[in-house]
């Protein structure tokens, strides 16, 4: 009866110290937020030159810098989910939409945010 209740306790105690140790809650890492210089510049740089790229040519609303792409995220998010043909459409050259990838940077950043570095 003693052995029974000794090899109990023990498993009762493995168990307990099994999921309670704190190596899990360790190796679990908190998502890093997206920010402007790691995921969102280059993003843009990639699909919103050259219009939107002075040094690129473009004579539109400048996207080279941070501030600009903040204070008008709300509307270039609008206008990239537009589909082709729709007035207001962006990337305004090209014939299909940005892809869903593509559009949740954007979101991301938005919903993180907005940070710059």
């Amino acid at each position: 009866m003693k052995k029974s209740l000794f090899i109990c306790g023990m498993m009762a105690s493995a168990i307990f110290l099994y999921n309670c140790s704190g190596s899990k809650k360790a190796t679990a890492s908190k998502p890093v937020p997206y920010n402007y210089e790691a995921n969102v510049k280059s993003v843009v740089e990639a699909n919103c030159a050259p219009c939107h790229i002075p040094a690129k040519g473009g004579n539109k609303r400048a996207y080279d810098n941070f501030a600009n792409v903040k204070s008008d995220i709300d509307e270039i998010i609008r206008r990239i989910e537009l589909n082709p043909g729709e007035r207001g459409f962006m990337p305004f050259k090209k014939t299909a939409r940005l892809g869903d990838s593509t559009i949740a940077v954007f979101k991301k950043w938005k919903a993180d945010g907005l940070g710059e570095k």
